[in-house]
């Protein structure tokens, strides 16, 4: 009997707690909280972003035209140069020897000239009366003439002679910042072959960058003649130097697929400097009405960008969206979307679709250029 009673009281305190666990009711379920705000509209320029470096529009490497001893150097290193600027000097007294030599030899030349026309004239004289022959008088007319071509020999070499000289005085082709000298005073110098220095112009400066072949397509189709680029260097967060398109080259690369761009940039400040690196943007279109979002608000479902809409009753609709770019912190949503509809820009992970949430309105806000949202709040708060 009491394994009996046993078994009943067991059953009895089970039967008792089951009856105590379901008189509890169920918890509440909590509606949770999202920030919805609309998205921003603006207009906004299509562009293509390139990495590149900046050349000179001119680089001349400066060489003697004469060999010499260089006697002075008239530039500091790194200097800014006008064109026609004396930079060098090479011993000009052999070069003067060679022209009073040349200048001698012209009057040479002349006094042959005229001893030989004196002698022709005589000859023509003679012949009316039969005292010589016509093969003389032809003689004296061919001296005359080898006279004149010998004058006009020495006056060419007189004028190269000159030329000689003036080579001795080495003076800038074009204006820009020389380099540094390559030979100092009193080292011989061989003409066309010694580097003495280099120079570069820098204002405008040319920017080089490689565009791909979509980008080449795009550029001819849109039937553009040019377009405005943006620069920013590498320690700057703002594009501020502005230029224009100058050419797509003639032919693609087969090897990359790229095709050279060139754009010309205004450099009164000097600072940018051949070789140095730099982003561009190249401004390929005219301003377009377009829908920006916060970069946060857009999910990733598997392969495709989705956003979050509050809908009617507050329920949460699934909307794939395509991407355009980054313009100041926010990104640009090319369809997917209407203007006045309600984003969700904080709370995605609290959301579902078909889920009923309690929306607050926030604020879309977009950053000064090269703010990031490290530094600078995306979103305003609750409204």
């Amino acid at each position: 009997m009491s394994r009996h009673w046993a078994f009943r009281l067991a059953l009895l305190g089970v039967a008792a707690l089951l009856g105590s666990c379901g008189g509890d009711a169920p918890p509440a379920q909590v509606t949770p909280e999202v920030i919805i705000a609309q998205p921003l509209v603006r207009e906004i320029a299509d562009w293509e972003d390139y990495a590149g470096r900046f050349e000179a529009m001119e680089m001349v490497e400066v060489r003697p035209r004469v060999s010499g001893l260089l006697q002075a150097v008239h530039f500091k290193d790194g200097q800014h140069v006008r064109q026609g600027q004396l930079l060098f000097a090479i011993d000009q007294r052999p070069f003067a020897a060679q022209l009073a030599r040349a200048k001698a030899g012209i009057q040479r030349a002349e006094a042959a000239l005229t001893n030989a026309g004196e002698e022709r004239k005589r000859a023509e004289a003679l012949i009316d009366r039969g005292f010589i022959s016509r093969s003389q008088v032809d003689s004296r007319v061919a001296n005359e003439r080898q006279a004149a071509a010998d004058l006009a020999e020495a006056k060419a070499i007189e004028q190269a002679a000159a030329l000689d000289l003036s080579f001795t005085r080495i003076t800038a082709p074009v204006s820009g910042r020389a380099s540094y000298r390559r030979l100092a005073a009193g080292n011989l110098v061989s003409a066309e072959q010694s580097m003495l220095t280099t120079i570069v112009t820098q204002d405008p400066i040319r920017f080089v960058f490689d565009a791909p072949e979509a980008a080449f397509l795009k550029f001819r189709r849109g039937g553009s003649g040019g377009g405005s680029v943006q620069i920013r260097l590498e320690d700057e967060t703002e594009y501020k130097w502005t230029g224009e398109l100058e050419m797509l080259d003639n032919a693609l690369d087969q090897g990359s697929g790229t095709i050279r761009g060139q754009a010309i940039v205004r450099n009164g400040s000097g600072l940018l400097t051949p070789g140095m690196f730099g982003r561009m943007r190249w401004i390929s279109s005219s301003p377009m009405r377009a829908m920006l979002i916060p970069d946060e608000a857009i999910l990733i479902d598997q392969t495709r960008p989705i956003v979050y809409v509050v809908g009617k009753d507050n329920l949460i609709e699934q909307r794939i969206v395509e991407r355009g770019k980054l313009v100041d912190g926010l990104r640009v949503v090319r369809a997917g979307i209407e203007p006045g509809e309600k984003i969700v820009i904080s709370g995605m992970q609290r959301a579902r679709p078909g889920l009923k949430v309690a929306p607050k309105n926030g604020k879309i806000e977009q950053f000064p250029a090269g703010v990031t949202r490290g530094n600078s709040p995306a979103l305003g708060g609750a409204q």
